[in-house]
């Protein structure tokens, strides 16, 4: 079992609305208990290879969901219009966040100006919190992850119209 495979038993538990998932193979045991504010993982191994060690992994979800959705100030654009639209995609797999705390306000909103090099949004990552620059200039017409989201290496985040 790689980590791509316990990441998606992760989403699946914190989906499915279970309280506790046990799954034990021949040379691995998990866990993943998900409670009202924080999901929790631990991972054993109990028959180990001497190049490995044992792995104990923990992903706790954010505490605060967002109470209400942001309002919606997107431009309405046909899904044919979207191809002159620049995307800003994730370069790293972790968890998308649109302010950089809970009592801050968000990076960025629908309509927007950005630069090269304005800070559009943080993925954490392992633990880390990795700020990601917007690396085109023109205005946000259209933001593509829900705040708290899991995202993947390449999956788009937002859609900027350069013009």
């Amino acid at each position: 079992m790689d980590l791509k495979d316990i990441q998606n038993l992760i989403k699946f538990v914190a989906k499915s609305g279970a309280s506790e998932v046990k799954l034990e193979m021949e040379d691995i045991k998990i866990t993943v208990k998900t409670g009202s504010e924080k999901t929790e993982t631990t991972i054993v191994q109990q028959a180990i290879p001497t190049a490995q060690i044992p792995v104990t992994a923990q992903a706790i979800t954010p505490a605060e969901a967002p109470s209400a959705p942001a309002p919606a100030k997107e431009e309405p654009a046909p899904a044919d219009d979207e191809s002159k639209y620049l995307t800003i995609t994730s370069p790293i797999i972790g968890t998308f966040y649109r302010k950089p705390s809970p009592d801050k306000p968000m990076f960025v909103e629908v309509g927007d100006v950005v630069n090269d090099d304005s800070i559009v949004c943080v993925i954490e990552a392992m633990k880390l919190f990795n700020e990601i620059e917007s690396e085109v200039s023109g205005k946000i017409v259209k933001i593509l992850v829900e705040d708290s989201s899991p995202v993947e290496f390449g999956q788009p985040l937002f859609l900027v119209d350069p013009s």
